[in-house]
């Protein structure tokens, strides 16, 4: 039995301790005084705004009921002038939200070449166009040269 493992032992703590932090189970205290002076403020604060949210309620259905039959009687009038109000306002808004996609696009492109290394993109296109030009002129000196051999030549014959 001596080489047999042992097994392990299981140890339960209780979830209040005496440690730091946690009361002894005897020790209950009542709700400290910030807790009180909250319930005391918040308590009516929070009735008269529910108060209000009733009252605003029963308003807008009483509006409701009242107004229902004008809507019924000038909906030929009001259906298409709301038709028409929400087609122009989603109108302005696309219209706003284009506007603003365009600005935001090249405010992008702008701050991308002005990241890029431009100056060194130019030397670099500069340095080209004078090799480009370069090159050309010896190509025309040369072909001129033949062009003037080639007539020094007709002239001897």
């Amino acid at each position: 039995m001596a080489d047999r493992p042992q097994p392990h032992q299981l140890q339960v703590h209780p979830q209040y301790g005496a440690g730091k932090g946690f009361q002894q189970r005897g020790e209950q205290q009542g709700p400290s005084a910030g807790k009180i002076l909250a319930v005391i403020t918040l308590l009516p604060v929070g009735g008269t705004l529910l108060f209000l949210a009733g009252l605003t309620f029963i308003g807008t259905l009483i509006g409701l009921a009242v107004s229902t039959p004008v809507f019924l009687l000038f909906s030929p009038v009001l259906v298409p002038a709301a038709i028409t109000i929400g087609l122009a306002i989603a109108g302005f808004l696309t219209s706003g939200a284009f506007g603003v996609t365009g600005l935001s696009s090249l405010s992008w492109v702008f701050n991308y070449f002005k990241r890029t290394t431009v100056p060194e993109q130019l030397d670099f296109a500069k340095r080209r166009v004078q090799d480009i030009a370069g090159y050309t002129g010896q190509k025309t000196k040369e072909a001129g040269q033949e062009i003037q051999s080639k007539t020094q030549e007709g002239k001897r014959t």
